[in-house]
């Protein structure tokens, strides 16, 4: 099969460190170019590639086979449904939607039209958290307790995007750092029963959420996600305790920091955290009590990319399925809800 070509709806920090990089170095896709509204960079980067002056220009070129939506949250439902109406494939980022409903919406067009659709959760991949699923699948600390998942942050600054700071859907903590680390508890455990959620506002002059702290409840595991940008003193990233033992793990992934420094997906120690950030295992084995420091795995976005041209040339499930992304945004708008009428919300 011929490459996968393939266009961007942004080539801003998310096209240029999340998806550029990958598209060009994996041998199954061709970046053909970029949706830019003001300054046209993608040529310095890609030389080869265009720049395209709209959304409809995107949809109306019959060369390109798939779209990534890099897009503010509000925009996805409606570039999305476009996308694939033009019969084009398609890769939200997260979040998915603004509502369950909207992404339900998608799910069911991409199946009447035939047409792979994906979530970018890229998260999935990240050093740390495939460390952390690894020892849970491996069942070093025993049947699950109690876990916590976290975005701890030290940052009391709004953020230069309007469209992160302004009020509206898809706005605010819940739905940028939130869905994160949803997408990965519901990896780790499955759907919930229900969610108990607390959401705040902290940093001065702020208009939308940036604290958020839920529950999410299962039959025998209680599970919280935490985001915030007050935490100077960090959280771990991975606090799990099960019956055998515990497991802390910081958040250390370190594949943003080397595509921004402009390191690429292939490069010698791509994806490598620093030593120094190992988890620390405290379990029983084979009738003996170890406490020790356990290596990392490597990060690999490249991942994404591979499943997502298996799933497109061979009918290989999505890596990051449509019925997943629903799952999250089923979540989320759970922990709004139950926000709201201050109550455990039931799923």
């Amino acid at each position: 099969m011929q490459p996968i070509k393939t266009a961007l709806l942004s080539s801003g920090m998310s096209g240029q460190i999340f998806h550029a990089p990958f598209l060009h170095k994996h041998p199954g896709f061709t970046l053909v170019g970029s949706w830019e509204r003001s300054r046209k960079q993608i040529s310095d980067s890609y030389p080869g590639t265009r720049s395209y002056a709209s959304l409809e220009s995107i949809l109306e070129d019959p060369e390109l086979d798939l779209v990534i939506v890099n897009t503010p949250t509000y925009t996805h439902y409606d570039y999305t449904k476009k996308v694939i109406e033009a019969g084009k494939y398609a890769v939200v980022e997260k979040a998915f939607t603004t509502t369950a409903k909207e992404a339900i919406d998608l799910q069911t067009l991409a199946s009447q039209k035939n047409r792979r659709l994906a979530v970018f959760q890229n998260r999935r991949w990240d050093s740390d958290f495939q460390t952390v699923k690894s020892v849970i699948n491996e069942g070093l600390i025993g049947r699950m307790v109690e876990a916590t998942l976290a975005y701890a942050r030290y940052d009391p600054n709004l953020s230069p995007k309007s469209h992160k700071e302004n009020p509206g859907p898809g706005a605010g903590i819940l739905k940028d750092l939130g869905s994160h680390l949803i997408d990965q508890a519901l990896v780790l455990f499955g759907m919930p029963q229900g969610v108990f959620a607390d959401i705040g506002i902290t940093r001065q002059r702020s208009l939308v959420d940036d604290y958020v702290h839920l529950l999410l409840r299962y039959e025998r595991i209680h599970v919280h996600i935490k985001a915030g940008y007050f935490y100077r003193e960090p959280l771990m990233g991975y606090t799990l305790h099960g019956t055998r033992g515990s497991l802390l793990k910081s958040r250390a992934d370190v594949q943003e920091s080397q595509l921004k420094a402009g390191i690429a997906p292939t490069a010698k120690g791509y994806g490598i955290e620093p030593v120094e950030e190992r988890g620390l295992l405290h379990t029983a084995l084979e009738g003996k009590t170890l406490r020790e420091h356990i290596d990392t795995l490597p990060g690999n976005y490249m991942a994404f990319y591979e499943d997502l041209y298996h799933s497109i040339t061979t009918n290989a499930p999505e890596p990051v399925t449509a019925q997943e992304g629903v799952n999250v945004m089923r979540v989320l708008d759970a922990a709004v809800t139950s926000w709201e009428e201050q109550r455990m919300f039931y799923l």
